[in-house]
């Protein structure tokens, strides 16, 4: 004989407030903008030189790149 298994209710939809809460705890920011990708090519000992340093630094090469060209470009 099988064996039936019962399924609980449907799960309710989110209020407002528990969306706030999980984007709060989750880190998203609504007000940033949004962003695009860039792919670039650059030559392997450039490369080897920017990660070595954010490597020493903790620091992640998407962001040290967003920091140069935000400088450069002034936004």
């Amino acid at each position: 004989m099988a064996k039936k298994v019962g399924l609980g209710p449907k799960p309710s939809k989110k209020s407002d407030g528990d969306k706030r809460q999980d984007a709060w705890v989750s880190g998203e920011d609504k007000s940033a903008e949004k962003k695009k990708r860039l792919t670039i090519d650059i030559p392997e000992s450039l490369h080897r030189k920017i990660k070595a340093d954010c490597a020493i630094r903790g620091a992640k090469i998407a962001d040290e790149i967003r920091v140069l060209l935000a400088e450069r470009y002034d936004t």
